[in-house]
């Protein structure tokens, strides 16, 4: 048996990346083995497709050298040769891209049969074999990949994105499980520049097959007094560059890349207008969640930056009771980081504008020291005054009848007056 290093832990170190950086793992290809040695050496299987095994020391995974045959649609749909006659050069061959086809053997000499180390230096991602259209999640890898290096000025071979373009109209795309689809794009929205991973799929057509409600944007306008950029899908793109820079958060990218999917709902005839965008945003969102089976933690922060981004705004103009309701929609009482999320995905909407890329936010501000305010009430002496409090005997038979505040309503009404008398204070100090 021969052992090697190979994907992406050979190649980020060609790059100059250590693992921890580039966050790839150390995998193995093992040449000339069968399970029986394998198991025999103490490692144990895991694989349940081919034969992949973790190290006993180490719980590296170990793979023996395979070659594959498409059987079916979709990414599940291939027979395995996994014995002891593969070589090396067939084991790369099936890989996905050139740059992940590069074997390290223990002295560390490299085998690069596909060129990638040509690639590298070129900064090119370019497919291995046309066996690559075989596996319809590469598309969304590629993409990943391209979000992950742009920084560095890779992009997609001519002909890698011409193939994409085919295995996009093909329909292979529509066999994708809805949970490796989700986790190619989890990880993309973790990338240095996740909105290269979406443009990438739309210039191959596969956005349309993935995510029709985002692709669905483009052509759309806007009004040009307050989007320069006039297209809605240009504006999504641009709004997912500015979160990108507020956060690392993937849900804050996630709710920002899918805010404004209401616009795509909206009659030509009402265009560039779109009276009512954030309400009816919620019915498309809630179909690609359930599609895509999106985390609640993501859909729940995706659901109030659709419905109330346009609050926040214009809160500046809002009365002080309806700040209140903003407040408790957003259940910024019991979760104020959920809050901070919403706020995160409202100032990306307002710079993600041709011309307002660096203007400040303030409405964002307004909104926590509106938080603030009603977190200053007592709560706990309100509710003494509505049951032990110094009321007369017919004033608490009134309240108990129903008749005079609830401990709630008192409550809200007093948070109403602290937010109203802590932004008039702001203003006149600001004034």
């Amino acid at each position: 048996m021969k052992t090697y290093l190979v994907g992406g832990a050979v190649r980020d170190r060609l790059l100059g990346f250590s693992n921890s950086a580039s966050g790839s793992d150390r995998d193995y290809v093992v040449v000339g083995g069968s399970v029986a040695e394998m198991l025999a050496l103490g490692y144990q299987q895991v694989g349940r497709d081919f034969p992949v095994f973790l190290h006993p020391q180490t719980k590296a995974e170990y793979a023996l050298a395979r070659t594959e045959r498409k059987t079916g649609p979709g990414y599940t749909g291939f027979a395995f040769n996994a014995s002891a006659s593969v070589t090396l050069e067939e084991d790369l061959l099936r890989r996905d891209l050139t740059i992940n086809a590069i074997a390290q053997d223990e002295h560390d000499n490299l085998i690069d049969p596909y060129h990638g180390q040509a690639d590298l230096e070129q900064r090119v991602l370019r497919h291995v074999s046309p066996a690559f259209s075989e596996d319809p999640l590469r598309v969304l890898r590629v993409a990943r990949f391209a979000a992950r290096f742009a920084h560095l000025g890779f992009r997609v071979a001519d002909e890698t994105l011409a193939l994409m373009t085919r295995m996009s109209a093909s329909g292979e795309l529509d066999h994708l499980v809805a949970e490796r689809v989700w986790q190619e794009m989890d990880k993309a929205l973790r990338e240095r520049s996740p909105t290269v991973f979406f443009r990438t799929l739309r210039a191959c057509g596969a956005l349309a097959a993935i995510l029709p409600e985002v692709d669905a944007l483009f052509g759309v306008p806007q009004p040009e007094h307050y989007h320069p950029e006039v297209d809605t899908g240009v504006h999504v793109m641009m709004c997912l560059e500015q979160a990108t820079r507020l956060s690392s958060d993937p849900i804050v990218r996630f709710a920002t890349l899918v805010h404004d999917l209401g616009k795509a709902a909206t009659p030509p005839g009402n265009w560039p207008h779109h009276y009512g965008h954030e309400k009816l945003g919620l019915t498309p969102l809630k179909r690609l969640c359930e599609r895509l089976r999106v985390p609640n933690k993501y859909a729940a922060i995706a659901r109030l930056a659709s419905e109330y981004h346009t609050h926040c705004h214009r809160i500046a103009e809002l009365r002080p009771a309806t700040i209140l309701r903003l407040l408790e929609a957003l259940d910024a009482f019991r979760r104020p980081e959920q809050m901070q999320q919403f706020l995160l995905v409202c100032e990306a909407d307002a710079r993600g504008r041709t011309g307002f890329e660096d203007t400040a936010y303030p409405q964002a501000e307004r909104l926590r020291q509106a938080l603030q305010a009603a977190l200053s009430v007592d709560i706990k002496a309100l509710l003494e005054t509505c049951g032990s409090g110094p009321h007369s005997r017919s004033d608490q038979e009134s309240i108990n009848r129903g008749h005079g505040p609830l401990p709630q309503d008192l409550i809200r009404q007093q948070r109403t007056i602290a937010i109203a008398t802590a932004l008039k204070s702001k203003e006149t100090l600001d004034a």
